[in-house]
């Protein structure tokens, strides 16, 4: 098992903090690591960190948060990947620094954190995170939230994922087989909106083709929360795969598998 991959397993959702701000070394490192985070579509996604009192935020799902962290982006193809892809890598980094967070694209001011961010005319703000240190306890609001939407529950494996066509579900043995086991674990992991877990991979050979497995009321008229979390998925897929020494390639080439109803393809990665 990676470090990377341990560090995903340990990885929770953050909504109840302590109360202080960030260490300011902490801090720096961690904007210094917004400031060069890229994605495999190399669409510029730019973070905004926001002090909450000063700025006068809050949201109904935390407590005791003193900084936010805002990713804004201008609406375009592939802007939602990239935007998952990015933000996870920075909210990954967060975690290693010992800061927790949690992905936020609804139960929010809107408009106050648009504002904050100094959002352009042709500017997008899907999400937002809190980031500090977790509270050494939870907090009520935050336990109920968690068990509503079962957040340490994930779908069965194989309902996930696929060998050469969506008829043929992929076994854990076989994914170990063909080198991607780790990598299809670590996507697993990937935190998504109310947990719906929207991604389907196909493996076929040294390819992995991912797809997004549609639910209703995650499209707004700028762009699709369900597919951000498609970029979470990547960002967790591709990590791992490099970190068991492959390269992997990212390619949008429809490979014309035939998809279930509400099933879309959104990229491939080869290695």
């Amino acid at each position: 098992m990676s470090s990377f991959f341990d560090l995903s397993k340990k990885r929770r959702s953050v909504r109840t903090f302590n109360g202080e701000y960030p260490d300011e070394k902490v801090l720096n490192d961690l904007k210094e690591c917004a400031a060069s985070v890229t994605n495999p579509y190399n669409i510029p996604i730019r973070f905004v960190f926001l002090d909450a009192k000063d700025n006068d935020l809050s949201s109904p799902v935390l407590s005791g948060e003193k900084m936010y962290v805002t990713a804004v982006a201008k609406p375009g193809e592939h802007m939602e990947e990239a935007y998952g892809y990015s933000f996870e890598a920075l909210l990954m980094h967060a975690y290693e620094l010992g800061l927790g967070g949690v992905w936020i694209g609804g139960t929010m001011p809107r408009e106050k954190f648009e504002k904050a961010s100094s959002l352009g005319a042709d500017e997008v703000m899907p999400c937002m995170s809190p980031v500090g240190v977790a509270s050494d306890k939870m907090g009520m609001k935050e336990a109920l939230m968690r068990k509503g939407v079962k957040a340490d529950s994930r779908f069965d494996f194989e309902k996930l994922f696929f060998l050469n066509d969506f008829d043929t579900p992929l076994t854990e043995k076989k994914a170990e087989e063909l080198g991607v086991l780790d990598a299809l674990l670590n996507l697993r992991l990937s935190p998504s909106a109310v947990n719906k877990q929207p991604w389907r991979v196909v493996v076929c050979g040294n390819e992995a083709h991912i797809f997004e497995r549609h639910d209703n009321g995650y499209i707004t008229e700028h762009y699709d929360l369900q597919k951000i979390d498609i970029g979470i998925a990547m960002y967790h897929f591709e990590r791992e795969l490099k970190e068991s020494g492959k390269e992997p390639v990212l390619e949008v080439k429809d490979p014309g598998i035939k998809c279930p109803d509400r099933t879309d393809y959104v990229a491939t990665f080869r290695w």
